[in-house]
C-alpha cells in the first residue's frame, strides 16, 4: 500500500478513537459539533491527490474526477447486492446533501465487479432514493483497481468485507478529509463541505 495512505488510514483510526473516547467523557450527550474554521472528520495528510480516472456511471454517462475541479466531491466505496453496510453509507450522503441543503457531486465507487452492473446500481440508487444524487462507478477490476489503491481502499471479496469510508475531495482534487463508516454522519459531512466551499470561495 502507498506510505502515504497508510498514515492517512491511521490519521483516520486515532481520530476516530479520539471521537469514541469523547463522546465517552461528555455522559453520552450529543456529538461536539466542530468550530466553524474546523473538520469534524479527520484531516489527510498534505497534497494527497484523489486519483484521477475516467469510467462510466449507472446511465453509461462518462465521470472522471477531474471533471469535478472547482467544487467538493464526496467518494464512498459501496457494493450493489450490499444489505447492510452500503445502505447506511448511501444514505449518510443523502442525509449530508439534505442537511447542505444542495448537492455535491457524490461517488460511490463500485468495489464488486462484476456483479455491480448498471442495471444493479440502477437498482440500488432507486431503492435508496438517490437516482440523481450519487453517481455509482462501475468498471471492471483492472480499471477499478487504481482507483482503490488511490484512495486505500481493498474492493468487496467472499472472505473479507470491503473497508467502508468517506472520503471528502477538495475543489483541486486533493483528498482532505476521511471517515470511518461508524464515524460518518450526515451533520459532520454537510459541515466539512460546507467549511471546504467556503475555502473555495
Amino acid at each position: 500500500m502507498n506510505p502515504r495512505i497508510a498514515v492517512a488510514l491511521l490519521v483516520v483510526g486515532v481520530a476516530a478513537l479520539g471521537a469514541i473516547v469523547l463522546a465517552a467523557t461528555s455522559g453520552g450527550g450529543s456529538e461536539p459539533v466542530a468550530g466553524e474554521n474546523e473538520f469534524a472528520g479527520a484531516s489527510m495528510p498534505q497534497g494527497l491527490f484523489a486519483p484521477d480516472f475516467e469510467l462510466k456511471n449507472q446511465e453509461g454517462e462518462r465521470v472522471s474526477m477531474r471533471s469535478f475541479r472547482g467544487q467538493p466531491v464526496i467518494v464512498t466505496f459501496l457494493y450493489t447486492h450490499c444489505q447492510d453496510t452500503c445502505p447506511i453509507m448511501a444514505q449518510t450522503v443523502r442525509g449530508a446533501l439534505d442537511d447542505l441543503g444542495h448537492d455535491v457531486p457524490a461517488l460511490a465507487i463500485a468495489v464488486d465487479p462484476p456483479n455491480d452492473t448498471p442495471r444493479s446500481a440502477r437498482t440500488f440508487l432507486a431503492e435508496q432514493r438517490a437516482t440523481g444524487r450519487i453517481d455509482f462507478v462501475l468498471g471492471s477490476r483492472a480499471e477499478l483497481r487504481p482507483v482503490w489503491h488511490g484512495f486505500g481502499v481493498r474492493p468487496q471479496r467472499v472472505t473479507e468485507e470491503h473497508i467502508a469510508r468517506i472520503t471528502l475531495v477538495d475543489a483541486r482534487g486533493i483528498q482532505r478529509v476521511g471517515y470511518p463508516g461508524s464515524e460518518a454522519t450526515p451533520e459532520r459531512i454537510a459541515h466539512d463541505i460546507a467549511l471546504l466551499e467556503r475555502q473555495t470561495g
